[in-house]
């Protein structure tokens, strides 16, 4: 669980960036988002291993050249 301490003297603004900043770095969002809905076996298989060819595709791709300078 996320907390923020408001420093005395300091914004609300200020401390909702901090709230926010460490929300992202523990993943709170990633994990409820994870977890809204269930998903069998087959359908967590058939999208990690949809994820691993799009990854492979990727890394197969040739590298993009800049174009020449006149």
């Amino acid at each position: 669980m996320a907390t923020v301490n408001v420093n005395q003297g300091e914004s609300i603004e200020s401390a909702l960036r901090r709230f926010k900043r460490k929300v992202m770095t523990e993943e709170i969002i990633k994990d409820a988002k994870k977890h809204a809905f269930f998903m069998s076996r087959g359908q967590k298989a058939k999208l990690k291993s949809a994820l691993a060819r799009k990854r492979n595709k990727k890394k197969r791709r040739p590298p993009q050249l800049p174009p020449p300078r006149n």
